[in-house]
């Protein structure tokens, strides 16, 4: 069979596939239609019966009519869901042989390749401070891995002894578990970034942090963390200062909502503040050295 007379064989079975759910969409609409009307003369037959039994030859005349043209209708729609059926299968075959002829121009894949399934792409780097972060000893990474293996499996596990050991995880550190490990850097950055326990910055050697919670909210939590940016100087976009002294962190809640404003440096709490009495908490746990 030539391509042409394919096509159009395949359009003419698509033709008839309308065609047959067409009749079967009327037989339905009318059956449903002509049910009520049926229905109501066979009642009405049956009263006119109870009151003259001569009536009842006409009553079975009808009920024997009624019962033929719906039997009729149902072996018409018998026959009709075979033929669909049939032109289904002539129809599917006819477009498969049509897409697979040498004339038709394959639809263009919008599946990856194995080659970018496996690419590893660089972890993005966050966006440092204003001073460089400190040299990496990478021997304790390849003590990880030994111990930890090198599946993906062993991914989290392997990121919380580094955040463990460096107090962040070090771009170099994750960089040397994914040449030694199954580990990809898109899994990295996923648990990296997932887990709010992970940070991707240096930290410093204490942490202030400040309850931004609804009570400490209302209560001025935003100016005292301001004006703890602007004692400790961190830079914009960095939440450590120059000399990784003090991290600030702002926290959902330290659940001393009765003392809110709350500032908490390490372990050391602080309640009922104000911007002025945020500093002297953080120099009475923590003195700093005069500059």
């Amino acid at each position: 069979m030539t391509p042409r007379i394919l096509r159009r064989a395949t359009v003419l079975c698509g033709a008839l596939i309308l065609a047959c759910c067409a009749v079967l969409t009327f037989d339905y609409f009318q059956t449903r239609l002509r049910a009520p009307a049926e229905e109501a003369r066979i009642a009405a037959l049956q009263k006119e019966v109870r009151q003259d039994a001569a009536r009842a030859a006409v009553l079975y005349a009808e009920q024997q009519r009624i019962t033929r043209a719906r039997d009729a209708r149902n072996a018409r729609t018998q026959r009709l869901k075979w033929v669909l059926i049939a032109l289904s299968a002539l129809f599917v075959t006819g477009a498969k042989r049509i897409i697979e002829s040498p004339g038709a121009k394959p639809a263009p894949s919008k599946l990856p390749t194995q080659s970018s399934k496996t690419t590893r792409r660089p972890i993005p780097r966050p966006v440092a401070g204003s001073n460089g972060p400190p040299a990496v000893d990478l021997a304790f990474v390849n003590e990880v891995v030994a111990r930890e293996g090198t599946g993906p499996e062993a991914a989290i596990t392997i990121l919380q002894a580094i955040q463990d050991h460096y107090r962040y995880l070090p771009e170099e550190a994750l960089e040397r578990v994914c040449e030694m490990t199954a580990i990809t850097p898109a899994q990295i950055t996923g648990a990296a970034t997932f887990y709010g326990r992970f940070r991707r910055r240096p930290v410093g050697r204490h942490i202030v942090r400040v309850c931004h919670g609804t009570a400490c909210h209302v209560a001025g939590a935003r100016e005292i963390s301001e004006q703890l940016r602007r004692d400790l100087a961190i830079p914009d976009g960095s939440d450590t200062d120059p000399e990784r002294i003090f991290t600030l962190e702002e926290v959902a809640c330290l659940g001393c909502c009765s003392l809110a404003p709350v500032l908490m440096v390490d372990n050391h709490a602080s309640g009922k503040l104000t911007p002025a009495a945020a500093i002297d908490a953080l120099d009475a746990a923590h003195p700093r050295e005069p500059a």
